[in-house]
């Protein structure tokens, strides 16, 4: 059977709003499916990636938003993986449509992360964390991952200034996408000297808090032949999940990671090297640095080069460019929506729809997305022009 493709895609604009998540997903939901038939009339099945029902007092994300799209009678489920919620929505959506049982799903995510304030946030995201060893403790996203950003630069040649010249690429990137939470180039000397908020990690290494939606249409090439669209085909998809505690694993190899990679290249029948252009999860700066040595991009020890232009890297580095959308860095990472964000610019770097962020040539572009701490849960895409037999 030939792989899935999307067909469509939308987004609401990322950050800080008055709409709940449902008028979100209204907004990317009106993208996606404008010139299209109404999401009833093609949509047989729904998922929803949603980190926590805390922002928004909310369970019940898949009725909700099937309610929403005008569908009544299919299956809609939320699913949830921390900040991978949004890709397992996604592979979710590719196995039903790959397996045949639907001929189109409904791929999207959302959260309504600034309705319960800094602290609600943080209380939310560490719920992500090992409730006996890790979260008594009083420990925080920022601070998890300083003990990993720590150890990086303990272990690799690499310095806080590269881990700051990855924001500033990731920053650059963005002013060039009209998504972006924060289209604003910064300097390496600003993130530097922004406020500490876990050493070594500062302010600007951090991906920001916000709100949004995502929608993304999977569906058969025979569906999709029907609409007026580009479609880019799921070539491969992974996922891998390790165990919860940081105190458990080695900081620096995400086993995870390299699990979901591997599965998604060997379905996609492709190696790290065909890869053009990649969204990989820079929740923080450091994440850029270690998930491209665990997908295969970079030499072990390397990874922090990724800001660097492919001819300036180390041997053993390939051509792929990364985060061209801002990553979650400066494009934003509403929790939930963040994976089908990524997607959304896969689709636009493969169809033409980059604009001055894109990358010539690109026809194989490489979705990571991950949840909890580094590869608690890992999910894996491979995308391409490719249209398989």
């Amino acid at each position: 059977m030939p792989d899935p493709v999307i067909a469509a895609v939308g987004a609401s604009p990322i950050g800080r709003t008055d709409l709940p998540g449902r008028d979100l997903f209204s907004v990317a939901l009106g993208e996606a499916f404008d010139g299209l038939p109404d999401p009833a009339d093609i949509v047989e099945a729904v998922y929803v990636g949603n980190q926590s029902e805390s922002y928004e007092h909310q369970i019940m994300h898949g009725t909700l938003l099937a309610e929403w799209a005008g569908l009544r009678h299919v299956p809609a489920e939320r699913v949830e993986g921390c900040a991978a919620a949004g890709a397992l929505a996604l592979r979710h959506a590719v196995k039903d449509v790959r397996n045949g049982e639907h001929d189109a799903v409904l791929a999207c995510g959302v959260e309504k992360m600034t309705a319960g304030g800094t602290g609600g946030a943080t209380d939310a995201l560490s719920a992500a964390f090992d409730r006996a060893i890790e979260q008594r403790s009083g420990v925080t996203a920022p601070s998890q991952y300083a003990l990993l950003a720590q150890r990086y630069l303990h272990e690799a040649d690499a310095t806080e200034r590269d881990l700051a010249e990855i924001a500033v690429k990731n920053h650059d990137n963005a002013t060039r996408n009209p998504r972006a939470q924060f289209p604003k180039a910064v300097d390496v000397e600003t993130v530097l000297e922004s406020d500490p908020v876990a050493p070594p990690l500062k302010l600007f290494d951090c991906a920001p808090v916000g709100d949004g939606a995502a929608a993304v249409l999977v569906t058969t090439p025979e569906l999709a032949g029907e609409f007026d669209r580009p479609t880019v085909t799921v070539a491969g998809t992974g996922a891998s999940a390790n165990n919860i505690a940081v105190a458990e694993r080695n900081m620096t190899e995400i086993a995870g990671a390299e699990v979901a990679a591997e599965t998604a290249y060997e379905e996609a029948g492709v190696d790290a090297a065909a890869v053009d252009v990649a969204e990989v999860h820079d929740a923080f700066t450091v994440c850029e640095a270690l998930l491209s040595e665990a997908v295969g991009f970079a030499p072990e020890g390397t990874g922090y080069q990724s800001y660097l232009p492919p001819e300036e890297r180390a041997d053993g580095w390939t051509d792929v460019e990364l985060s061209t959308s801002g990553g979650l860095k400066a494009r934003g990472h509403p929790i939930g929506a963040t994976g089908l964000l990524q997607a959304i610019e896969a689709y636009e770097q493969l169809t033409g729809a980059a604009g001055d962020r894109a990358v010539e040539g690109a026809d194989t572009a490489f979705l990571l997305n991950e949840g909890g701490v580094a590869d608690a849960v890992t999910v894996a895409h491979v995308l391409t022009t490719e249209v398989s037999p």
